[in-house]
């Protein structure tokens, strides 16, 4: 599969089923690995944070979550395919997931929302194997003996892939200190996915998923907690989008 590089990012350029093939390949060899979806958020946060790009140089795939990254690799003409987030997983994959009988763990969330994400799904998917949920308390990634019982719980159930919904860039920290260690073939963080298949959150509307106004649904849905992130801290893309098609000029005008 061909990489395209961005923002110091290198995407795989996947679909879909691209995406799906990695899972398969990483479930049937026992390879034990990450996925990463990268949104702008992440672009901008990776800017600041060593940890977080230690995360990104050995995960085993990143894709392109969120309009605003296809839009910027087709300005830059490094066309990515597709939009591969997190939150359209289980519509997109649900059934292969199904048909593989893959054993699926939900980690994240408040109390009572994998559970009910997990029958949410099992409506659409009767047979979608949820081998455990697990909510974690608060700052449970600075909890020794938490995270200690959460391995424990992985370690039990032994699924094919863990689903991670805490929130990035805490989420992607979390595998990347643990996956080694409960040794599932696949993880991969999924921000507020529960809330939205659980029903706790409402998802934007297909039309602003597809014009890339997801973050205004988003922003007007919990104003509180993620005006600073969509106004102030994600309004540098368009920055770094500029420094990037700047670039790509004069690497062209030096190659003339």
């Amino acid at each position: 599969m061909s990489r395209v590089n961005m923002f110091d990012v290198n995407f795989d350029n996947y679909d879909f089923n691209d995406l799906l093939e990695f899972i398969d390949t990483s479930i049937e060899n026992q390879r034990h690995s990450y996925i990463l979806t990268c949104n702008v958020d992440h672009v901008i946060k990776l800017r600041k944070d060593d940890e977080f790009r230690k995360v990104y140089s050995d995960a085993g795939a990143v894709v392109a979550d969120g309009m605003p990254i296809i839009w910027a690799s087709k300005l830059l003409k490094k066309p990515l395919k597709q939009k591969v987030s997190g939150s359209d997983l289980f519509t997109r994959l649900g059934e292969a997931f199904e048909d593989r009988g893959y054993r699926l763990f939900f980690l994240g969330a408040a109390d009572g929302i994998p559970e009910k994400a997990m029958l949410n799904l099992q409506e659409s998917y009767p047979n979608m194997n949820v081998v455990g949920c697990y909510s974690p308390s608060y700052g449970f990634e600075k909890n020794e003996e938490e995270n200690r019982y959460i391995i424990q719980l992985l370690q039990e159930a032994r699924p094919d892939i863990v689903f991670v919904g805490v929130g990035a860039p805490k989420q992607e920290k979390w595998i990347y200190r643990y996956y080694e260690t409960y040794r599932a073939p696949v993880s991969i963080g999924v921000g507020a996915t529960f809330d939205f298949l659980s029903g706790n959150v409402k998802r934007a509307p297909e039309l602003m998923q597809k014009t890339g106004f997801e973050w205004f649904w988003r922003l007007s849905q919990e104003p509180k907690r993620l005006w600073k992130r969509y106004l102030i801290e994600d309004s540098q893309f368009l920055v770094l989008l500029f420094k990037e098609m700047f670039k790509r000029k004069r690497m062209k005008g030096g190659q003339g």
